[in-house]
């Protein structure tokens, strides 16, 4: 039985390995994935789901127009896809995550979802809301805080590595732009 999987983390807990690893477990066994990947990250390259240790692989890219739904179904015509797989899902909109819940549904087939669950504002993103309220499994992928403990915040920084308080609340960056950090250290670097 299918089911829709939510895997959330902070910053560099190895959430796109984690997605690679498993989409190619599935093909080392000669069973076709579906790969997605937000358009707006662009860090490496347009359309490619990229880990910071060096994986990569090419994947369908979404933005809020996109009906995943309809792509998976006209991919499902011509392969027999046995997982689809989705990087950056804090950037899906309400009805994207229902039309993931519907591949589930209703074409039997498990959707794995991978990515961050607040912003740098400690705030719930869009998708990630919807994926914590419908998704069947949720799991926490763990990185740690500069002081050892589970980093379980995302704090943007500035070039000279203050804390930014204020701004658009989607920004692409890595570790340039965010530092995961434990709750106590993420307020704490708001207030200093």
């Amino acid at each position: 039985m299918a089911k829709l999987y939510f895997n959330y983390a902070a910053m560099n807990a190895g959430k796109s390995t984690t997605l690679l690893q498993a989409s190619f477990n599935y093909r080392e066994r000669g069973m076709e994935t579906i790969e997605f990947t937000a358009k707006i990250d662009d860090r490496v390259e347009r359309g490619t789901i990229a880990s910071r240790i060096g994986l990569q692989k090419n994947a369908h890219t979404f933005d809020a127009e996109t009906d995943l739904f309809e792509i998976v179904s006209k991919e499902v015509a011509s392969i027999n896809a046995a997982c689809v797989f989705l990087d950056e899902a804090q950037f899906l909109k309400n009805e994207q995550v229902l039309q993931l819940a519907r591949i589930v549904d209703e074409l039997d087939i498990p959707v794995i979802c991978f990515g961050l669950r607040t912003d740098f504002m400690g705030e719930l993103f869009e998708g990630s809301a919807r994926l914590l309220a419908v998704a069947d499994e949720i799991r926490e992928l763990k990185t740690i805080c500069k002081c050892g403990r589970k980093a379980t915040m995302n704090l943007r920084i500035d070039a000279s590595g203050k804390a930014v308080t204020s701004g658009a609340t989607i920004e692409i960056g890595g570790n340039d732009r965010y530092v995961p950090l434990c709750r106590r250290h993420f307020y704490e670097a708001f207030k200093g």
